[in-house]
């Protein structure tokens, strides 16, 4: 019996495109397209699919909050995050919200078929990299940081290591899918808990306690 799958994309090309490249599997059957979060939602309820391919940077609904969603009411689906975002927020992100695999959009269709087979039979698929990335941030988890800073959140960690790297607020929150004002809010206890005043303070801090570099 083939497995049923979405593909959830807000670029119809590239998802018609992922469309017929999967036809030519007899172990796969698309059973429905969605171009946002919130299509994704309303075709899974409809279609029930054992495993939808979610991209994350989408209008209306982005991925991650699809997923989190889409877990909620149908846990039983698996969810394969293909993203061009290699950042590591995004793919803790999704991770973070049920996702069962994560690949990158210039992966191979053999790859692509792996991780389909793979989610549907109850496992985790990330690409290798993703996977030495992870391991790597486990084994150094900051501790030198957290020493540094140990009144600060791991949130908190986050969004002051973003502040140093430059990003703006708004830049801040859709990294860590969070609102502007959410973003503002850490920042002010930040700058509370550190006794500083202002983001050029925030940089320097960073710098100096290693928490980002020039």
């Amino acid at each position: 019996m083939p497995i049923k799958v979405i593909i959830v994309d807000d670029h119809r090309l590239f998802r018609e495109g992922l469309v017929n490249l999967l036809l030519d599997s007899n172990d796969i059957e698309i059973v429905a397209e969605a171009e946002n979060g919130h299509d994704a939602i309303t075709k899974s309820k409809e279609f029930k699919p054992d495993v939808v391919i979610m991209d994350i940077g989408m209008p209306v609904l982005n991925g991650v909050e699809a997923t989190k969603l889409l877990l909620k009411e149908l846990p039983d689906i698996k969810i394969i995050a293909l993203s061009m975002h290699s950042d590591r927020q995004y793919i803790k992100g999704m991770l973070e919200a049920g996702a069962s695999g994560y690949l990158f959009k210039n992966c191979t269709y053999n790859q692509l078929i792996e991780a389909v087979n793979s989610v549907n039979s109850g496992k985790i698929y990330l690409e290798n990299e993703i996977t030495e990335g992870l391991i790597h941030d486990y084994l150094h988890k900051e501790e030198s940081i957290h020493d540094n800073t140990p009144n600060l959140t791991e949130r908190e960690l986050e969004i002051l290591k973003l502040i140093a790297e430059g990003k703006s607020t708004r830049e801040i929150g859709e990294i860590l899918f969070i609102s502007i004002k959410t973003v503002g809010t850490h920042k002010q206890n930040i700058l509370v808990k550190l006794g500083l005043n202002t983001n050029t303070d925030l940089i320097k801090y960073a710098l100096k306690k290693g928490i980002a570099s020039l």
